[in-house]
């Protein structure tokens, strides 16, 4: 259910309507608007009678919510939600732009690459520490050390950090350092993790499972807002198909619909989503053209010797006409993109 306050209601009276939402042994989540004040409730008792609520002091509407997933609904709340980031955010006017390799292989892979990258303009920094991976004999990052490394070449360029945390033993090293915390394919439905990050004072980059469906894809990011952290930013990377010729298939068709459900800010991760570093620009194009709020994209300065996912990762000398052709694509989106490539910067 979805309490609408009136315009002129006060601070006492939002806080009264609270306080009978805990009293029927329900959760309040007040939900700021554009002029007014909302307060959804969650819970999973009975049915809750609205007319409990439309005679208190200040309380407009009492709305029953149908989505099962009822603070990440849109009818929950109308406007976008706008997440920020220290000094940036996901989901306003700009389309956001991550970029980074895959895995944090070296101190000196790491800086060299975040250096380049603030060349270009990106803002947002990723990169593995800790790496899931299908196989125990693959790679699976450098750990504490790649945290390290991430850290310092956060505060050398001043690139936001984006890093994966893949469960919760390790979330308070990886919270330390990361300004936004990643939650893989793999780990959408780890609940013991999902619920952990609602307690956590940290955006959430939920990506979407590979073979998962919208509705449990939105129902993931329903257990991060219903423990208290409303800062969740949705990745759709791809499903799982029966085409061979791509590492997976975008599934493109999520943004509007997911947009039309959600107030969540929705990027989007062609890197994964094709796994074939030369369709990666074509799908990033799409991706903005289809209403995305951002992009994570794969980026190696020698992905020939990279230590994972070198194949799908664009080297910055791809990258840089790539972002040039996203600022306009974005302009035709009546959407803003990262600063313009300094004219003298080099890039290989």
């Amino acid at each position: 259910m979805l309490i609408i306050m009136k315009i002129d209601a006060t601070r006492a009276e939002v806080d009264r309507v609270s306080g009978k939402v805990r009293s029927l042994g329900y959760v309040p989540h007040e939900i700021p608007g554009e002029r007014r004040v909302a307060i959804g409730i969650t819970g999973n008792r009975s049915k809750l009678d609205p007319g409990v609520f439309l005679n208190l002091a200040g309380v407009a509407e009492a709305i029953a919510v149908s989505k099962p997933y009822k603070l990440v609904s849109r009818e929950m709340k109308k406007e976008n939600t706008v997440v920020r980031v220290g000094d940036e955010e996901i989901g306003g006017h700009e389309i956001a732009f991550i970029a980074g390799p895959c895995s944090v292989e070296s101190r000196g892979q790491i800086i060299e690459m975040a250096w380049m990258l603030k060349e270009l303009g990106v803002k947002f920094l990723r990169g593995g520490a800790y790496k899931p991976r299908t196989s125990p004999y693959s790679f699976q990052g450098m750990k504490l050390e790649g945290l390290e490394y991430l850290a310092e070449a956060g505060n050398l360029t001043g690139l936001k950090i984006v890093t994966e945390v893949k469960d919760t033993a390790t979330l308070p090293a990886v919270a330390a350092v990361s300004d936004i915390l990643q939650v893989g394919a793999r780990n959408m439905q780890n609940y013991s993790l999902l619920e952990a990050l609602g307690t956590t004072a940290r955006p959430v980059l939920l990506k979407r499972g590979i073979s998962a469906t919208i509705e449990e894809f939105l129902m993931a990011a329903e257990y991060i807002l219903s423990g208290g952290n409303y800062d969740v930013i949705l990745c759709e990377r791809g499903i799982r198909t029966f085409e061979p010729s791509t590492r997976f298939t975008l599934d493109l068709n999520a943004v509007p619909i997911v947009k039309k459900q959600s107030h969540l800010p929705l990027i989007v991760d062609p890197s994964h989503g094709v796994g074939v570093w030369d369709a990666v620009p074509s799908m990033a194009l799409a991706a903005v053209a289809a209403g995305a709020d951002g992009l994570i994209i794969e980026t190696h300065a020698h992905p020939g010797s990279a230590l994972s996912d070198g194949y799908q990762s664009l080297k910055p000398s791809t990258l840089k006409p790539l972002m040039e052709r996203l600022r306009r694509i974005s302009e035709v989106m009546d959407r803003g993109f990262c600063a313009p490539v300094s004219p003298g910067a080099e890039v290989i």
